[in-house]
């Protein structure tokens, strides 16, 4: 078992590390702040391969491996959640989907693009009465005489949708099939029927713009097909288990940069003549902190590296994302804690990391859906 990193994976982690420390980690507490999308550090991003990480050269991408993909969402989660949800959704549920299943034109017309960093992408999936039951969708799509289909539905909570150029959207094709009834397609947001509803006003990841769409007789020609008619929902959950290696990689950095905070503020913070890091309370959650960071990532490296040798990893990425998410939200809050009064100000990045922690045992698959998926997946029981 080799733990050593290649010289092209420590490369791209060490320039999301610089674009993260020089860029995205001074302009974080503005766009926390005021909730406005860092498009020119996108831009950044992306002329530096970053919005492409998994995507070949020759559809705009930086042609680096899933390995390569986790360190340095890791480095820019650090510096900020909500621009690595913006990187996540762009490399794992946008580009991801298409490369595998999307024909030569698809990926030369919607994923250059988007790896590039000169439009943006967003996954399609949630709707008002359906998240982790994705199979109660009502948006439907119905296919007319000469090949295309006509939408008409809305959905929800749509990461990046106020920005969005292009959409992975899927709709009930055949609502009598059940999963086999779902279609996967590609959208361009500038053609008509096509509408955006209200920026979500969200407790962190403030500057990943949210919103639900709504669709109005929005005709979808026939080459914008992803994949066959009715293979949607496999191409949604093959999408999702990638995605949660994105959001377990975005656990990890927050977590590590609220770690790294805590372990410079109880050298420095004193009470009763002497560190506070020398108390052994204290020292038993600085140890607990440790413990779970490295476990967090040594997992998600595991489901990553089989995500590379195109071995399944379903399960692998459950557990990553699990243990990761959880992890990053007890981590920030024992971080919360030892700081005390700081930890609660807005003053401090600290109460960021916090509030930014939780989404990430929500989307992509909540914390119960991740356990159901390991168990089930464990047992064969259903």
């Amino acid at each position: 078992m080799d733990f050593r990193f290649t010289e092209e994976q420590l490369m791209i982690q060490d320039v999301a590390r610089r674009i993260s420390r020089e860029k995205i980690a001074p302009s974080a507490e503005h766009h926390d702040h005021t909730g406005e999308f860092p498009l020119e550090n996108i831009r950044t991003l992306g002329e530096n391969g970053l919005m492409g990480i998994e995507v070949p050269a020759e559809y705009g991408g930086a042609g680096m491996d899933p390995i390569s993909y986790v360190l340095a969402m890791v480095e820019i989660a650090a510096a900020d959640c909500a621009h690595s949800t913006i990187v996540s959704v762009n490399n794992s549920l946008f580009c991801n989907g298409i490369l595998k299943f999307g024909t030569e034109d698809q990926k030369q017309k919607y994923v250059r693009a988007i790896a590039e960093g000169k439009e943006i992408g967003a996954f399609a999936l949630t709707e008002p009465q359906s998240g982790s039951d994705a199979t109660a969708m009502r948006c439907k799509a119905v296919r007319q005489d000469d090949g295309s289909y006509v939408v008409n539905g809305k959905k929800s909570w749509i990461t990046s949708g106020p920005v969005a150029k292009y959409i992975v959207l899927f709709a009930m094709t055949d609502p009598d099939k059940g999963a086999k009834g779902i279609t996967a397609f590609l959208v361009d947001t500038t053609k008509p029927g096509f509408h955006r509803g209200k920026t979500e006003p969200k407790l962190g990841i403030r500057a990943s713009a949210t919103c639900e769409i709504e669709f109005q007789d929005y005709v979808v020609a026939p080459e914008d097909v992803l994949g066959e008619e009715g293979q949607g929902f496999k191409i949604a959950m093959g999408v999702l288990d990638a995605g949660r290696i994105g959001i377990a990689s975005q656990a990890i950095g927050v977590a590590r940069a609220a770690y790294e905070a805590t372990l410079e503020y109880v050298k420095e913070r004193k009470a009763f003549g002497k560190p506070i890091g020398a108390f052994q309370m204290t020292q038993a959650k600085i140890a607990d902190m440790k413990c779970k960071l490295d476990a967090s990532l040594l997992l998600t490296l595991r489901a990553a590296w089989l995500k590379g040798q195109d071995q399944k990893f379903t399960t692998e990425a459950s557990v990553a994302k699990l243990t990761a998410s959880e992890a990053a939200m007890w981590i920030t809050h024992q971080a919360v804690q030892i700081h005390g009064g700081m930890g609660y100000s807005k003053e401090m990045a600290l109460e960021r990391y916090f509030r930014d922690a939780k989404i990430t045992e929500i989307y992509e698959g909540t914390s119960e859906i991740q356990r159901l998926v390991i168990a089930r997946n464990e047992t064969g029981l259903r």
